[in-house]
C-alpha cells in the first residue's frame, strides 16, 4: 500500500493570520474581485467564521494554506445548481440531504441499498488538508472530512471482473434545477480504475472545514481525487457500481477532446484553450506553477507507470 508523507503542521499558515488578511481586504472592498458578483460577495459577510482547520496535511507545498470557508463555498462547479461559480451557493439552498440512499451494486459480492447513516457507521471519518486543481487553472487547499472509498470497496467485495468503479450523482431536476436544461446528459457519472478508487488518497467526503458538507459542495456525499482535476469529483453520490470496463463518463462523452477518463494533473498536457501549466489559486493574484499529480506524483504515479500520459489524459 502507498504511503502518504505528511507536512508537518508548522508549515500551515495559522488560521488567525489567514482570517486577517480576509478581513483587511474585505475592509478594502475588493476580497473576491474578479471572483465573485455583488450578490456572492454579500453572502460572505453573512457567512459563518471558519472553524480551526482540522486534519493531516497531505501533499502540501511550502506557502500553501488552506482557502477560506467563504470561498470554498460560493466559488464552485456543480452544473446541476447552475453553470456559473456562485449559482450553486444560490440555488442549493433548501436542499435535503436527509434520507439518502446510495445503492452499491454491480460486480460485487455485497451489493445492497444503504442509508447514508448505515453506510458512513463501518468507516472511521478522517479529516485531512489536500490541495485541489480545477481544470479552468484555478486552484484551492480544502480541510475535507470523509472515509477512504478503499472502505467501501473493500465492504463491497468487487469480484475478480471488476475493474472500475462507477459513480452516480443524484437525479432530480425538481430539486437541481440546473438539470432541466441540456447542459449536459444527466446524471452526472465519473469513474475510476478499482486500484486509484482504492488508493489511500481517494475520499468519499461528508464534510469541509470539520462540518458537515453545504448542498453547494456536493452533500451528503462527494468524491475527492486530490492528483485529478476536479470535474472528477462527482457529487451527491447516489450510486456505486463495479463494473469491468471502462465507464462512460459525463464530460469525456461530452467533449472528449477537452476531457478525458484519467485527468491527472499534468502541466505538460494543455487543454485546447488554455494552458495547465500554470494555476491560479483562490484568494490570490498571483499564479503558481502546477505540478504533475498536483503535487502528489510521489504516492500515485506508479499507478501510470508505462502509460503514455499525453495521450491517456
Amino acid at each position: 500500500m502507498p504511503t502518504i508523507p505528511r507536512l508537518p503542521s508548522s508549515e500551515i499558515t495559522p488560521e488567525s493570520a489567514w482570517l486577517d488578511r480576509r478581513r483587511f481586504l474585505a475592509a478594502a472592498g475588493v476580497a473576491g474581485a474578479g471572483l465573485l458578483g455583488a450578490g456572492a460577495l454579500g453572502r460572505l459577510a453573512a457567512a459563518p467564521q471558519p472553524q480551526r482547520p482540522l486534519g493531516t496535511p497531505y501533499g502540501l507545498q511550502p506557502g500553501d494554506e488552506p482557502t477560506s470557508y467563504e470561498d470554498v463555498t460560493t466559488y464552485n462547479n456543480f452544473y446541476e445548481f447552475g453553470t456559473s461559480k456562485d449559482d450553486p451557493a444560490v440555488e442549493a439552498q433548501g436542499f435535503r440531504t436527509r434520507p439518502w440512499t446510495v445503492r452499491v451494486d454491480g460486480l460485487c459480492a455485497k451489493p445492497g441499498n444503504y442509508q447514508l447513516e448505515d453506510f458512513l457507521k463501518p468507516s472511521r471519518i478522517e479529516d485531512r488538508i489536500y490541495r485541489m486543481r480545477c481544470v479552468e487553472a484555478w486552484s484551492m487547499v480544502i480541510p475535507w472530512r470523509g472515509i477512504p472509498l478503499a472502505d467501501v470497496v473493500a465492504r463491497a467485495q468487487p469480484t475478480s471482473q471488476a475493474k472500475f468503479v462507477e459513480l452516480t450523482t443524484l437525479l432530480d431536476p425538481q430539486r437541481m434545477p440546473g438539470q432541466r436544461y441540456d447542459v449536459l446528459d444527466w446524471p452526472y457519472v465519473e469513474g475510476l480504475r478499482l486500484d486509484e478508487a482504492k488508493h489511500p488518497l481517494t475520499l468519499l467526503a461528508t464534510g469541509v472545514y470539520g462540518r458537515d458538507l453545504p448542498p453547494q459542495n456536493g452533500a451528503p456525499l462527494r468524491l475527492v481525487i486530490p492528483w485529478k482535476y476536479g470535474f472528477k469529483g462527482v457529487k451527491s453520490i447516489v450510486r456505486i457500481r463495479f463494473v469491468e470496463r471502462m465507464p462512460r463518463t459525463t464530460w469525456a462523452a461530452a467533449i472528449p477532446s477537452e476531457y478525458g477518463f484519467y485527468a491527472n494533473v499534468n502541466p505538460q498536457v494543455d487543454h485546447p484553450r488554455w494552458s495547465q501549466a500554470t494555476e491560479r489559486r483562490i484568494g490570490n493574484f498571483r499564479r503558481i506553477p502546477t505540478l504533475p499529480f498536483n503535487g502528489y506524483a510521489d504516492q500515485v504515479a506508479s499507478m501510470y507507470a508505462g502509460m503514455d500520459l499525453r495521450r491517456n489524459y
